[in-house]
């Protein structure tokens, strides 16, 4: 584990090189290694929320139908090892130390390679080596010069486009979608998910101008809502009825129809894919740090949400809870990273939340709480200030009884740090 500690050193330094988008050094890299991404078929997922539930869900699928699956998803919660997974198993510590040696050996004349451009060359080599049948590989951001952007994938999903990484996608929706619209390539089939009209109309320009054969949701694929709480599934050859997900939130059924839409248009001549599969892997997926109840009495729930978009999703999530009991009080404990929308994520919540505790993940690009509360609208109970994430839980908790519910969000580094200090101080997960 010594030698798995200095190696996460040196995987995490590489984040001083920050975020550079471009193909060239993740390119030659993948050429140094013998290209293993051109040894096992791949589908590609982007899009600016629900795509790492998307990729949970279809990889699940698959490995249900009998296939040996690899998953590739960013960032972490907790371990490194999360990013990199095969049949559900994280890769293991000296594996990483190994690649991590193969793969500084062949690094190139063509500038500092960054983590995430590391990481996907790993992830890359894992799957080639451990033989998957297909990876499920999520864009990390962006699209057009994201470092996931080398593949020749059987299907492209992008999930939705909303405002998010402005200082690196642009200003505009329509800006956004055209570096979403990036991993598009010509003839591999592609699903679009909800989204506003402006980023709809670039993707499906730039689909056509590159004659990629094209469903969107509510379209040419839809879901239908059932009383009991389950969902059907209406696409151009397959329909289902009465699926379920394990996963919590309303999202999370588009996201499963998105799910579904790719499989149908993108395996049906490579991999067999039938209900059952389809229906026992909706329901044994997992995507942690989402939506997630880690305790009860006060219910604590953890969630990811780090822009107005998904905050939106959040909310009417909280809101239904808050119904369930009387004079349930809601107290938000809420970390976020400099360059978010804060005032946009915050306003979502002005009405609902009873306090807002505002803490600081242990992150380079984190806001501090001060920042946070500068974004705040005024008006309702001034907000606590408490930079350290553990000690703002302690706070919350103290101030909430035993009906009250504890949200804590704003970014998955905060939930990590959350969950991470759950499970160390023996405060198990539980289910819904």
């Amino acid at each position: 584990m010594s030698s798995y500690s200095l190696t996460l050193d040196y995987l995490f330094s590489l984040h001083r090189f920050g975020i550079k988008l471009g193909l060239e050094v993740i390119t030659d890299l993948l050429q140094r290694l013998g290209h293993p991404q051109r040894n096992f078929a791949t589908l590609h997922i982007g899009g600016t929320n629900g795509k790492g539930s998307s990729a949970a869900m279809v990889a699940a699928i698959l490995r249900a139908a009998g296939y040996r699956v690899g998953l590739y998803t960013s960032p972490h919660l907790v371990d490194f090892r999360e990013r990199i997974q095969v049949q559900g198993i994280m890769i293991g510590h000296d594996y990483v130390c190994d690649l991590t040696d193969r793969i500084r050996k062949v690094s190139g004349p063509n500038g500092p390679v960054t983590f995430f451009e590391f990481t996907t060359a790993m992830a890359f080599q894992y799957f080639a080596d451990q033989a998957v049948d297909i990876g499920v590989i999520e864009v990390g951001m962006g699209g057009r010069f994201d470092a996931t952007n080398v593949l020749s994938p059987l299907g492209v999903l992008i999930t939705t486009v909303a405002y998010d990484h402005e200082m690196y996608l642009g200003n505009t929706l329509e800006a956004i979608a055209r570096e979403k619209s990036g991993i598009l390539k010509p003839g591999i089939p592609a699903v679009l998910g909800p989204m506003p009209s402006e980023a709809s109309h670039v993707i499906r320009e730039s689909a056509d101008s590159l004659q990629v054969p094209h469903i969107t949701f509510g379209e040419d694929f839809r879901v239908i809502r059932e009383a009991d709480g389950g969902f059907g599934y209406q696409g151009s050859q397959w329909k289902w009825e009465g699926l379920r997900t394990n996963l919590l939130g309303g999202h999370q059924v588009t996201n499963a129809v998105n799910a579904l839409a790719l499989l149908e248009i993108a395996t049906r001549s490579h991999f067999r894919v039938p209900e059952s599969a389809i229906r026992m892997g909706l329901q044994q997926v997992t995507w942690p740090g989402r939506l997630e109840v880690l305790g009860r009495d006060p219910l604590l729930i953890v969630d990811g949400a780090h822009n107005p978009a998904a905050a939106g999703v959040l909310f009417d999530f909280l809101e239904s809870r808050l119904h369930d009991a009387p004079d349930r009080k809601l107290i938000m404990v809420i970390g976020m990273m400099a360059d978010k929308q804060h005032g946009g994520f915050l306003r979502v919540f002005q009405q609902l939340a009873n306090y807002f505790i505002f803490t600081q993940p242990h992150m380079a690009r984190a806001a501090s709480p001060e920042r946070l509360a500068a974004a705040l609208e005024a008006g309702g109970q001034p907000p606590l200030l408490i930079p350290n994430p553990k000690e703002a839980l302690d706070r919350a908790r103290s101030l909430a009884g035993p009906a009250d519910l504890i949200c804590v969000t704003g970014s998955l580094f905060l939930v990590g740090e959350i969950t991470e200090h759950c499970f160390s101080s023996g405060f198990p997960t539980v289910q819904v």
